[in-house]
């Protein structure tokens, strides 16, 4: 229904995007692969997916259509929603998941969280033959470096919860990971790991 949204992005944070189009603020849930790519302030492009559901429409947002396609793949499986489908994306690139599909690594499915090993199966056995007919990768998502712990520390927190982490397991994952790594990780990288971790 609404292919893609083009204007101003006003704000961002790891789960959602605001961009105005002529004095209109369209909110768009974003993967971390998408966050790490869009810059505030500038001009940017989500290809969009509108989920209507009897308590509400939730535009999700790609910056390519290749993050986009493997999105609508996973939620054509039975058992994943757009929720699931997003936090696959935050989790891997669009690449990383469609090469676990096609090599049948279950093991990476798997670490995902929200995935169980019934759930992994199904998107291996209604996908692998359907990616592998359409293989098409994605550019890499530079690495955004974080200046402020604080910010770091609440960035992630605030995309963890979001994406349906309780805020105490969320909390734990950020410290260790920020004790473990140091003050030089971005908060796409820490996101990612507390993702693997929670």
């Amino acid at each position: 229904m609404i292919a893609y949204i083009d204007g101003k992005l006003t704000y961002k944070d790891a789960a959602h995007a605001v961009i105005d189009v002529n004095g209109v603020g369209y909110e768009i849930r974003i993967s971390l692969q998408t966050f790490g790519t869009i810059t505030e302030g500038e001009r940017c492009r989500l290809h969009t997916h509108l989920h209507v559901k009897e308590d509400g429409h939730t535009l999700y947002g790609f910056l390519d259509r290749s993050e986009k396609k493997i999105f609508l793949d996973l939620v054509s499986v039975s058992g994943i929603g757009p929720n699931t489908a997003l936090m696959m994306l935050s989790t891997l690139s669009a690449t990383e998941i469609q090469h676990a599909i096609v090599s049948e690594d279950i093991r990476t499915i798997q670490a995902i969280k929200g995935i169980g090993a019934k759930t992994a199966q199904r998107i291996l056995l209604e996908l692998r033959d359907k990616i592998k007919k359409d293989l098409y990768l994605t550019p890499s998502s530079p690495a955004l470096p974080v200046t402020s712990n604080n910010t770091l520390r609440n960035e992630a927190l605030s995309a963890l919860t979001t994406l349906g982490i309780p805020r105490n397991v969320a909390e734990k994952s950020i410290e260790s990971i920020l004790k473990r790594e140091g003050n030089g990780i971005t908060l796409e990288q820490l996101i990612k790991m507390a993702l693997k971790t929670s």
